[in-house]
């Protein structure tokens, strides 16, 4: 990774409930606004199908004519105390995009 384009929080989109749109137009402002070169959407259990549909459509659709593709995808999972102190896995997911 070059020096000006670390990777900090300001360029990783968390997934969660708000609406679909929310995380599409997050991520095409990093790349347009923000003139980021690489973005991270980064997902926790039932949420990863949405980050994937979140990667898809802003590469395909929104990002098309700007070469915005998938660099990479990370899969794992981390252990944590749910709300009757038991521990859980949950399956974490990073889909990276890069603007070429």
């Amino acid at each position: 990774m070059t020096e000006n384009n670390k990777t900090n929080d300001t360029n990783i989109i968390y997934i969660g409930g708000k609406p679909f749109m929310n995380y599409i137009t997050g991520v095409v402002m990093q790349f347009t606004t923000n003139n980021v070169k690489e973005v991270i959407i980064r997902s926790r259990g039932k949420f990863i199908s949405k980050a994937v549909d979140v990667a898809e459509v802003t590469a395909k659709k929104f990002l098309k004519d700007q070469g915005v593709s998938v660099k990479d995808i990370t899969i794992g999972s981390e252990e944590f105390e749910n709300q009757e102190g038991k521990k859980v896995n949950v399956s974490v997911m990073d889909i990276i995009l890069i603007k070429k």
